[in-house]
């Protein structure tokens, strides 16, 4: 198995990942949205009740 991150081979201390910056990096990336799963749906805030209209 490699890391996720640099492609070495992984460290059984930080698996999946080879160290302890790889796993920061990939922390990193999750705290800052990096990986985020795009959607077609809107915010809450741009719903129909945020133009007033009743939700029923």
């Amino acid at each position: 198995m490699t890391c996720p991150i640099c492609q070495k081979e992984t460290d059984a201390k930080y698996r999946p990942f080879c160290s302890r910056r790889c796993a920061d990096v990939d922390l990193g990336r999750w705290l800052t949205g990096s990986y985020a799963i795009p959607t077609d749906e809107t915010d809450e805030d741009e719903g129909p009740e945020a133009e007033g209209r009743p939700l029923h």
